[in-house]
């Protein structure tokens, strides 16, 4: 069976996915997918002569929603970026160019408790993360997102005109991956985040 990617390298619609695409797919690690598999919750078969795991488009797809596991990601193969920030300009901009880009499914939120609950609901592969926002500051929604092993796989950039290297090495220290100052370049932003997720 051949595999389809478009021109971005991204999964598209197979009939049939191996662990480490079902990992991407799911946003859990491939640990637990082949724990899934072993124990029969996800079903699919062996490669025969290998210890290769295979599981059908079918399973897969009862397995997501079993677990309230979003499917556009399987639909479309498309990245989720999630925006948070309060500035209207700078959330539109992003809005803008990323939707046009293809590559990428955006939604945004303009304090850390939207961030939160879109974290849980939207399941974002890339956070673009304002450090000063209402409600409270960067450092508490990274270190709540860190907490929860479901956004291991997750990215998290720091966006801010913050200078002080003391805050920047905390922010990196809760789980930050990436810090970039204000102000950026939209393009560099973009080709980082694309990066940072294999796209």
């Amino acid at each position: 069976m051949t595999t389809k990617t478009n021109s971005h390298g991204k999964i598209g619609v197979k009939s049939v996915y191996t662990t480490g695409e079902v990992s991407r797919i799911c946003k859990v690690s491939q640990q637990t997918v082949i724990r899934c598999f072993d124990s029969g919750k996800l079903k699919g078969f062996r490669v025969p002569g290998s210890r290769f795991r295979r599981i059908p488009r079918e399973s897969l797809l009862n397995f997501m929603k079993e677990h309230a596991i979003p499917l556009d990601q399987l639909e479309t193969g498309k990245k989720r970026v999630l925006v948070v920030d309060d500035d209207e300009a700078i959330v539109d901009m992003f809005i803008d160019l990323l939707g046009r880009d293809g590559r990428f499914e955006v939604k945004t939120a303009r304090t850390g408790y939207d961030a939160g609950v879109l974290t849980e609901s939207f399941r974002p592969d890339v956070m673009l993360l304002d450090f000063k926002l209402p409600d409270v500051n960067g450092n508490v929604v990274c270190r709540t997102v860190r907490a929860d092993s479901k956004f291991e796989h997750m990215k998290i950039i720091i966006i801010s005109g913050v200078a002080d290297p003391d805050e920047v090495e905390e922010l990196m220290s809760v789980g930050a991956d990436e810090f970039i100052k204000k102000p950026f370049k939209i393009d560099s932003v973009i080709s980082r985040v694309a990066e940072m997720v294999n796209v």
